[in-house]
């Protein structure tokens, strides 16, 4: 099953090797009928440390690497590297 890919600024760089990550959605209110903005704050695991503030960013599932962190940041090159390595396995098979 593929991982799920998030894009958002990050809000807050304070912990060691983590970031947080705001990722915003747009949905159409079912009763309503007007379009409701929503955010959502993910911890994200930033193993070189080096993310500053409002940068945007790429973040990817993960197995849990703490009480908090379920994500991890990803560059663009490792996103197209993974979607071509699913589409070998899947031309094998």
């Amino acid at each position: 099953m593929p991982k799920r890919i998030l894009q958002g600024p990050i809000v807050s760089d304070k912990g060691e090797k983590t970031v947080v990550v705001r990722v915003d959605r747009a949905f159409k209110h079912p009763l309503l009928a007007k379009v409701v903005r929503r955010s959502k704050r993910y911890h994200a695991h930033d193993e070189s440390n080096e993310l500053k503030v409002g940068q945007r960013v790429l973040i990817r599932e993960c197995p849990p690497k703490s009480k908090l962190k379920r994500w991890e940041v990803v560059t663009e090159e490792q996103v197209a590297a993974d979607a071509a390595s699913a589409q070998q396995g899947e031309a094998a098979e």
